[in-house]
């Protein structure tokens, strides 16, 4: 049986690179450049739901094909929820992660609650009905930059449950917290059942 396809509504190769080791040999996963679009799709909203639907929608209205997107933030308690929808965009339009970090850590410098959560949503659109998935992450943000994997934030968050930070890990260390592999374990169990069994009805 052909594997279902699937367009991942990124440009992020990390976050392709995270889904695809959840999903495996499940689905054909195919990355926008993949499919031949090459557009930075915007994120003008205030919510991570609302910027995932814009991503998928733009892609499905692309192409008519079925396809998903996720939106990520990292919510830190002490910021009330900061860097949230923005956490890319945290320093700036120009997506730079050390400079996000750096804003970051100076803006929790007098707080000793460090308690932060990521959190993951997932867009799907397939035969023209969307559907949401969401995974959270709780953890703390430390004072300094530990280790080189991952990406964004991951040098300074620890996930409840370990002593490393995302970048100490290897991404199955990482997948066995991440608030990405929940999402994507979410919407792998909806896919499954709906490519492959009663759903539809």
């Amino acid at each position: 049986m052909q594997k279902p396809i699937l367009i991942f509504a990124t440009n992020n190769q990390h976050k392709v690179t995270e889904i695809r080791s959840v999903i495996g040999d499940h689905f054909n996963i195919i990355t926008l450049k993949e499919a031949g679009i090459d557009i930075d799709i915007p994120e003008p909203h205030d919510t991570l739901e609302a910027n995932a639907q814009e991503k998928a929608e733009t892609i499905y209205n692309l192409t008519q094909q079925n396809c998903f997107s996720e939106d990520t933030g990292l919510e830190v308690a002490a910021l009330n929820g900061e860097p949230g929808v923005k956490s890319a965009r945290y320093a700036g339009d120009g997506r730079d992660f050390q400079a996000n970090i750096d804003k970051l850590i100076a803006n929790l410098t007098s707080h000793s609650n460090r308690n932060a959560r990521f959190r993951t949503v997932i867009t799907l659109i397939i035969n023209s009905k969307t559907y949401f998935f969401e995974g959270i992450c709780e953890g703390y943000i430390i004072e300094k930059q530990q280790g080189l994997q991952g990406f964004g934030y991951d040098p300074v968050f620890i996930p409840v449950g370990s002593d490393k930070t995302f970048a100490e890990m290897s991404i199955e260390e990482k997948n066995t917290f991440s608030h990405r592999r929940k999402a994507t374990d979410a919407l792998i169990a909806f896919l499954n059942n709906y490519t492959y069994g009663p759903s539809e009805s």
